[in-house]
This record gives C-alpha cells, sequence and structure tokens, in this order.
C-alpha cells in the first residue's frame, strides 16, 4: 500500500476540522426544527413505496457495475475487486437499536450474504454512514478487510476490531490492492456524541482503477454526505474523467436548515454539471427519514429536472454499470 501526500489545504483547526466555509449546527435551531418536525408518509404509504423502489438483488454478475444496497451503502465491483461505502444494515441509525431513525426500507442485502469484500470506504461519523453494529459483523466475515477513512478515525475503528485501517485527509491517495483510492473534500460535519462535534474529518472518494493508463483508467466518485461549495469544483479539475458519480439527493428539507449540511436534487445535478460526470447514480434516500421530505419526494424532483442527463433511479437492489465511457445498462 503506497500512500501519496500532496498540498492540503486548510481545514484544520485546533484539534478539530472546519469546512472552507465554516458553518455551525446550532443546538437552538436542532430545537426548533425538531419542534416543527412533520415527516409525511409516501404516497400511497411504505408498503407501496416497497414494492415500487425495491427489487432482488444480483450479485453475482461479474463486470464493473455498483450495486445500491440502500441509503449511502454500496457495492463496487471494479477491475475485479470489491469495495463497499457506509456500511449500515442495521433497524435504526442511533446510539441505540430501540430509538432513533429506523429504517423504511430493507437493505438489499445482508451483511451475511455479501460476496468477498476487498476494501470498505467511510465518508464520516454519523450513525448513518458509520454503524457498529454492521462493521463488527464485517469485520467477523472479513477479519483482513482494509477500511479507509478520514482522519480522525483510525482510533474508533481500530476499537471496533478492524485491524487494517488507513486515514486519509482531503487530496491524499493510497493504493490498494492495485486500486487508487483519493480522500476529497465536501461540506459536512461530524460528530457521535455531545463533546466530539468536528474532532474527525468528513470527505468523499474517489476511487481508480488503471490509474496510470489514460484510456483504461476507470473512475468512481462516491460523494459521501455533502453541502453545496465552490471547493467541489476542485474535484472536477483535478480528476477530469468521473465515469460514474454516486451522488446522494436526499435529507434536505427544511432548507434553512439543511441546506450547510445536505444538497437537494436541484444541487445534484448542478454538481452533475460542474464535475462534468460521465454518469450518475443518486444515492442516500429511500431507507430513513432523516429530514422533513417525504420517501418518494427526491426520486421525484430528480426526474423532473435531470432532463436528458445519465443520472439514474435505482430501486434498492438495483445496478449498474461502470463504462469508460459513461454509457451503462441498468
Amino acid at each position: 500500500m503506497n500512500k501519496k501526500t500532496p498540498s492540503i489545504a486548510n481545514h484544520h483547526k485546533g484539534k478539530g476540522f472546519e469546512n472552507q466555509e465554516p458553518f455551525k449546527i446550532k443546538l437552538v435551531d436542532t430545537w426548533r426544527w425538531r419542534r416543527q418536525r412533520k415527516v409525511l408518509p409516501p404516497k400511497g404509504g411504505y408498503q407501496v413505496f416497497n414494492q415500487t423502489w425495491c427489487e432482488p438483488i444480483d450479485v453475482t454478475l461479474t463486470d464493473d457495475r455498483v450495486w445500491w444496497i440502500g441509503h449511502s451503502t454500496t457495492l463496487i465491483q471494479v477491475d475485479g475487486k470489491r469495495i463497499l461505502t457506509d456500511p449500515v444494515f442495521s433497524k435504526r441509525v442511533s446510539p441505540s437499536q430501540f430509538i432513533g431513525p429506523k429504517r423504511r426500507t430493507l437493505p438489499a442485502i445482508t451483511a451475511d450474504q455479501l460476496p468477498n469484500i476487498d476494501v470498505i470506504v467511510i465518508s464520516h461519523n454519523h450513525y448513518d454512514h458509520m454503524d457498529y453494529h454492521s462493521i463488527r459483523q464485517l469485520l467477523a466475515r472479513f477479519p483482513n478487510v482494509v477500511i479507509l477513512v478520514p482522519l480522525g478515525l483510525k482510533k474508533k475503528l481500530s476499537k471496533w476490531g478492524a485491524k487494517q485501517v488507513i486515514e486519509l485527509d482531503w487530496w491524499q491517495s493510497v493504493n490498494v490492492t492495485g486500486l487508487t483510492f483519493t480522500a476529497t473534500p465536501a461540506k459536512h460535519w461530524s460528530n457521535r456524541g455531545l463533546f466530539d462535534v468536528n474532532k474527525a474529518l468528513w470527505c468523499g472518494w474517489m476511487i481508480q482503477s488503471n490509474v496510470d493508463d489514460k484510456q483504461q483508467c476507470k473512475t468512481v466518485y462516491f460523494m459521501g454526505d455533502t453541502g453545496y461549495s465552490p471547493i467541489l469544483k476542485q474535484i472536477g479539475e483535478r480528476f477530469a474523467h468521473i465515469d460514474l458519480a454516486l451522488i446522494p439527493i436526499g435529507a434536505y428539507a427544511p432548507r434553512w436548515f439543511m441546506q450547510s449540511q445536505h444538497i437537494d436534487p436541484n444541487q445534484a445535478i448542478l454538481l452533475f454539471d460542474q464535475l462534468h460526470c460521465q454518469a450518475a447514480v443518486a444515492i442516500h434516500w429511500g431507507a430513513f427519514e432523516l429530514a422533513d421530505e417525504p420517501l418518494d419526494e427526491p426520486p421525484a424532483l430528480l426526474n423532473e429536472l435531470k432532463g436528458d442527463r445519465a443520472f439514474y433511479l435505482l430501486k434498492i437492489g438495483g445496478s449498474h454499470t461502470i463504462n469508460r465511457l459513461g454509457y451503462g445498462l441498468k
């Protein structure tokens, strides 16, 4: 494993981290939002939503491809290697499995049913992206799996039992099993309790095969969680060809509270254009009611706005090919 360290953006602050455009989640705003919350169910109810947006998964396909397991959990297969993003298989995303946001749709596959996993990438430490129970299940099956995390999370993952954890700062790269992984900037924040706000970094991940061959190199971009920021344009400048981007479209309402943390479908399309993505798959919707929009609103808005862009809405369990020219078939 070889790690490269280019110049680092100035996002370190004392013992923690901050965004290029710093923001703070004020406790008074959180209370105001929670008092006003009124989440509506999807049209037709949750059973109809499940019937519409879930399908059996087929992980026996052997080509370069991405499967949507649910929320931000995807299985990426490229160059014969398998990468799992932000694995969450639990019923709730919370410090406790008795309270907190619960699943409205089941993951397309369980941790016990997964094929062999070579690498896990984690974007940040929020409970809907870094889940203790899921990580422990995965480590029981794949004890030597390599886990890539942003700065500040290695100690936590090692405590959970991980043997191979690599921390990266923004723009740092590492080669693992022949693939190149680069931690990319995002506009977000981190915490798992009251006293660790922004003590760990947040990021997206660029995954490349055959990085030294411009004709054969395939590039997959997992955006993680992010609000809109001009810093994201730098990603398109550094990575001129993104074959497939995994872009979040959910958890955006109300905008007065969520706009600093999460992009909405309109901004997802804006980033698709600004990063010159060849194709994209929508993630971070359909599983947990983390904000005020109903579960079926993000895909409806994306369909209205995307025009002829190759920005795909998969069903949970669905998959899309990763092609060098960005033209894939569901």
